[in-house]
């Protein structure tokens, strides 16, 4: 009998991409294309192992549950080892379910006893079922072709819907310009509620030179109100600027945003430039958009003529 190692690893390539496509869907991921082929190609490469009887001793119940723990890691990250065992649990599930629905469609069209005894064989006392799944990898294609085109698409969408709000930023405080990116957000109706002055969020991370380290890392920890409490103990020269922000967060109680008071800021949106004086910075200590597209979210009002 011969054996095709370049087939056989490519069948499995696209079998293991299917199920870690299929994990991604069900756990809502949006995983990097890079790492969901890395997961399948170290998957891939380990059945070819079976291959060889001297590695053996690699077809263990725990080398098997090692290897699939390292392609779920390789392909989804470890953020948090709840995470990780949820992305474990979503994932095996994948695999089982795939793998009962292949042996109930494989039996279901079958046609007569004939087709059930050509897939038994008797060797050595023993009976060996074989299981011929040629179906099962044209509806493995058709599921990574779908999760592709499903993808592709509407990363495009969304790309494209998100251009059309973004918009370049020039916040100008002591005289001193800083550049970014930013998203108009029509949802944003963050105002200072004493003075009803429009607040537009910007990542602290374009103003960290200009900050003390201690208050960058109050800020992402969200402990602002204790840094302004305790002021006096840290000298920082836009002190006078400051403002203390109240909003209410998404399923959370009232929280503190740390605002600055800029000389003005400017917003060109397609060549029509906004510049106004009436805004604060609010400051926030993530990341507000995961592939860095825009590092501000502008307020409404601040784009009307």
């Amino acid at each position: 009998m011969t054996v095709y190692i370049d087939i056989l690893f490519l069948r499995e390539l696209l079998v293991d991409g299917a199920i870690l496509l299929t994990t991604a869907w069900v756990r809502h991921f949006r995983p990097k294309p890079w790492r969901v082929i890395a997961s399948a190609a170290f998957g891939a490469c380990y059945v070819v192992l079976m291959l060889f009887p001297q590695l053996s001793f690699l077809f263990t119940l725990a080398v098997k549950v090692i290897i699939s723990f390292g392609m779920v890691w390789i392909a989804f990250g470890f953020s948090s080892l709840q995470h990780f065992i949820r992305n474990i649990a979503a994932f095996y599930s994948v695999n089982f379910v795939a793998a009962g629905a292949v042996l109930g469609l494989y039996y279901l069209f079958m046609q007569g006893s004939g087709e059930v005894w050509k897939t038994i064989t008797i060797a050595s006392g023993s009976v060996q079922a074989e299981l011929k799944l040629s179906l099962f990898y044209l509806a493995a294609s058709f599921c990574v072709g779908l999760y592709i085109y499903k993808a592709v698409w509407t990363g495009k969408r969304e790309k494209e819907l998100q251009r059309t709000h973004l918009a370049d930023v020039k916040v100008t405080i002591d005289g001193q310009p800083y550049n970014c990116v930013g998203l108009i957000d029509t949802g944003n109706q963050l105002y200072d509620p004493l003075t009803r002055t429009p607040v537009m969020v910007l990542e602290v991370s374009r103003l960290e030179d200009e900050l003390p380290a201690s208050w960058v890392e109050g800020i992402r920890e969200g402990g602002v109100d204790r840094l302004v409490a305790g002021m006096g103990d840290e000298w920082f020269k836009w002190q006078d600027r400051l403002r203390l922000v109240p909003f209410r967060g998404v399923n959370k109680g009232s929280q503190f945003m740390l605002a600055l008071k800029p000389d003005a800021v400017e917003v060109n949106r397609e060549g029509q430039i906004f510049e106004t004086k009436r805004v604060l910075i609010g400051l926030d200590g993530g990341k507000l958009a995961a592939d860095g597209a825009y590092q501000a979210i502008i307020h409404p009002a601040m784009v009307q003529s």
